[in-house]
C-alpha cells in the first residue's frame, strides 16, 4: 500500500496559510479534516433538485467546530508566553478551551451561565481540569466580565474576539473547496456570536483571491493580502446565509437582544462579538440572515438523525432548518449546491434529544425468544 503521511491537525496541513512560524510549538488534538456528507434522503422530500451537503464539525476532537479556532488561539497564547486562557461560553468554547489548555499544560478559566449549559459540555470542561465559574447571568454578561478581567489579570482571551480563532476556523472553507472542487453556491450556518460565518468568508475570500479569478473588490477582511500563496483550484465564492434562533436573533431585530432564549443553547447569544464583521459578510457575499423557531430547529435535528443517520446538537440543526425552508420557497433556487455547517455533535445535549423521542426509546422484555420476537415483529408491522 502507498504511504500516507499521518494527519496531525489543521495547522500542520495549512501552515503556509496561517500566522505561525517554522519553530512554533503547535498545540493540536488532530482537529479539522471533518467529513463533508452529501444528504441522500432529505433533498427528495423538498421536491426540488438541489445538492445538500453537511460539514459535520461535531467530529472534531471535543465535538464542535470550536477546536479549529482553539488550536490556533492556544498555540499563539503559548508562543506569546501565556500561562492561562479565559473564555465566556455557552458550552462548546469552554469544552474546547479546557481540552487545548490541558494539552498545552496551562490553566483554563471558563465563565458559564448558571443552569444554562448542556451537561455534556459542562462535563467536558470539568474533566479537562478547567476552573469553572458559573455566573448568575447569561453569556453576554460573561463575555463582558472576561474582557474586564483580561485587563487586570495575566490571561489570554480565547473567545472569537481573539483574531487567531478566526484564522483557524477559516480552514473549514478550504476543506470544503478541496472536496467539492469549487465553493458551493450557498453556505448556511447557525449564527450566535457570528465568528464562524465571518471565518468561513475569510477562507473563501483567500481562496478566491489566490485562484487568479479576480473578484471585483478585495474583501474587507483580507484586504487583498491573503495568506494563501497559490494552488487554489477555483475562484467562486458562495452566498453566506446565517440563521438564528427566533428567541436570540439580534441580526433579524437590527439591534442587540438583552435576554435571549432558545433551546439551541450554543447560539443563545444576544450581543454577538462579530456583529460588524457579520454584516459585512452578508453584504459582500450577497447572502442574508433569517431566523428559525425552536420547533423548526428541533424538527430539523430529528429529521437529520432519522433520515440521514447524522446526530447534531440543536443549534447545528438551525442551518438545515433554514436551508430547507428557503429551498422550498425558492429563495435558494433549484440546481444549487448547498453546504450546511453542523457545528456540534448531538451528544453535547442528549437530554434535549431524548425529550424529542415520542416513541418509547426502550422496551423491557423477558430474556426469552418469544417476547423478543414479538417485540421485533410488532415494531416492523
Amino acid at each position: 500500500m502507498p504511504f500516507r503521511p499521518r494527519y496531525t491537525g489543521l495547522i500542520d496541513k495549512y501552515r503556509d496559510r496561517l500566522p505561525v512560524h517554522d519553530d512554533t510549538r503547535v498545540i493540536s488534538l488532530g482537529e479539522g479534516n471533518t467529513p463533508l456528507i452529501r444528504l441522500n434522503n432529505i433533498p427528495r422530500e423538498t421536491g426540488k433538485a438541489v445538492d445538500i451537503y453537511v460539514k459535520y464539525e461535531g467530529l472534531n476532537p471535543t465535538g464542535s467546530f470550536k477546536d479549529r479556532g482553539m488550536t490556533m488561539a492556544v498555540t499563539k497564547a503559548v508562543e506569546e508566553g501565556s500561562r492561562a486562557v479565559i473564555c465566556a461560553s455557552t458550552g462548546n468554547t469552554s469544552a474546547s478551551a479546557a481540552a487545548y489548555a490541558a494539552r498545552a499544560g496551562i490553566t483554563a478559566f471558563v465563565l458559564i451561565p448558571e443552569g444554562k449549559i448542556a451537561l455534556g459540555k459542562l462535563a467536558q470542561a470539568m474533566i479537562h481540569g478547567a476552573v469553572v465559574l458559573q455566573i448568575r447571568g447569561n453569556f453576554d454578561a460573561g463575555m463582558q466580565l472576561v474582557k474586564e478581567v483580561a485587563e487586570h489579570a495575566p490571561v489570554t482571551i480565547v473567545n472569537s474576539i481573539n483574531p487567531y480563532r478566526l484564522q483557524g476556523q477559516k480552514t473549514a472553507a478550504f476543506e470544503i473547496i478541496e472536496e467539492l472542487g469549487r465553493a458551493p453556491d450557498y453556505h448556511c450556518l447557525p449564527v450566535g456570536n457570528a465568528g464562524n460565518i465571518t471565518a468561513h468568508w475569510i477562507g473563501y475570500c483567500e481562496y478566491s483571491s489566490a485562484s487568479g479569478d479576480h473578484v471585483t473588490e478585495a474583501c474587507s477582511f483580507c484586504q487583498g493580502h491573503c495568506m494563501y500563496a497559490g494552488g487554489a483550484i477555483v475562484g467562486n465564492r458562495p452566498k453566506m446565509i446565517g440563521y438564528q434562533a427566533a428567541g436570540a436573533a439580534p441580526f433579524m431585530r437590527g439591534a442587540m437582544v438583552d435576554n435571549p432564549e432558545t433551546v439551541a443553547t450554543a447560539i443563545r447569544i444576544g450581543h454577538p462579538q462579530s456583529w460588524d464583521y457579520a454584516w459585512k459578510v452578508k453584504q459582500e457575499s450577497g447572502g442574508w440572515f433569517d431566523e428559525c423557531s425552536d420547533e423548526e430547529i428541533l424538527a430539523a435535528q430529528k429529521l437529520l438523525s432519522g433520515k440521514e443517520g447524522i446526530f447534531c446538537e440543536p443549534a447545528s440543526a438551525t442551518s438545515l432548518a433554514g436551508a430547507l425552508r428557503d429551498i422550498k420557497s425558492g429563495r435558494i433556487p433549484e440546481g444549487s449546491s448547498i453546504v450546511c455547517t453542523l457545528t456540534g455533535h448531538g451528544l453535547k445535549d442528549p437530554d434535549t434529544a431524548i425529550k424529542q423521542c415520542t416513541a418509547q426509546p426502550m422496551l423491557t422484555v423477558d430474556a426469552e425468544l418469544e417476547p423478543v420476537r414479538a417485540a421485533i415483529v410488532g415494531a416492523l408491522s
